[in-house]
């Protein structure tokens, strides 16, 4: 398994409203030196500060995953921390100059065509992995969700979603480092119920979210009649979060990852409970 870390080979540039805040942000992506991991920073604040991609710094889990470390917040960050981790990057620097990450289309779709051609800069250290001692579960039994981290030679991760729809029926998606995430994985937009809308608004969620960055599932189909890009995109957009909430573990984990009904409440519970362990 020796690989080493890899950053970015340049500066990547985003821009667009927020699904939850509704607030228009700008976003750098940038290179970073090896053992920085991930960080975002909030140049908008005095003396742009800084707040690590790690499970203790996550702080809401209302349809997306906040973290937060003193003035520093950063809203909706699992799609780009899911790019990052699905493409091989280490190290990166994420300058934010607003509170949400921009949703876009709804998926890490963009993110990954910009990324994608460049490659990425090899740096001069080993990747270290995350291992696991023994099986590590976290359940919901509200929600009947759980997450299982398992010892295993290669990392990889499998979802089952299951939400009682006609419409999605249950899906399934799995990942491991042969599967081409920008194409199989990235393209694969957020989703809602219909009946889901009124309640997140009362809430003061999805202030930002249209039928141009989400899909929407009614009873007998998706509203709007979208062309879908896989028959399962709402499965593997549930793979596309869980690989960047379980990334807040602190790096790659050389484990098997297993995931029923997952959200981003269970999926950081999993990666603080790793974080645990670890310590």
């Amino acid at each position: 398994m020796a690989k080493n870390q890899h950053t970015l080979k340049k500066e990547y540039l985003f821009e667009g409203k927020g699904l939850h805040t509704g607030t228009y942000s700008h976003m750098k992506v940038m290179p970073a030196p090896a053992g920085t991991g991930i960080v975002f920073s909030r140049t908008d604040l005095p003396g742009c500060p800084e707040v690590p991609a790690l499970a203790e710094y996550v702080t809401n889990t209302a349809r997306s995953t906040t973290i937060e470390c003193g003035e520093a917040k950063a809203v909706t960050i699992e799609h780009i921390m899911s790019v990052l981790t699905g493409m091989g990057v280490d190290n990166a620097r994420i300058e934010l100059d607003n509170i949400e990450v921009p949703i876009l289309d709804g998926s890490a779709r963009l993110y990954a065509e910009a990324i994608d051609p460049d490659g990425l800069q090899e740096q001069d250290a080993p990747r270290r992995y995350i291992t696991v001692p023994y099986a590590l579960e976290v359940k919901d039994e509200k929600t009947g969700s759980w997450v299982r981290i398992e010892p295993a030679d290669t990392p990889s991760a499998d979802t089952t979603v299951d939400f009682n729809s006609p419409v999605l029926g249950i899906q399934k998606a799995h990942w491991d480092e042969s599967v081409d995430y920008a194409r199989e994985i990235g393209p694969c937009r957020t989703f809602c119920f219909y009946r889901e809308i009124e309640p997140m608004l009362k809430n003061g969620l999805i202030k930002g979210g249209d039928l141009s960055n989400a899909l929407v599932v009614t009873d007998d189909g998706y509203m709007g009649n979208p062309q879908l890009h896989f028959e399962d995109e709402c499965g593997r957009h549930k793979m596309l979060d869980l690989l960047g909430d379980i990334r807040l573990a602190g790096g790659y984990l050389n484990a098997r990852v297993t995931a029923y009904k997952s959200g981003h409440t269970i999926n950081t519970k999993a990666a603080k409970a790793l974080r645990a362990l670890l310590k």
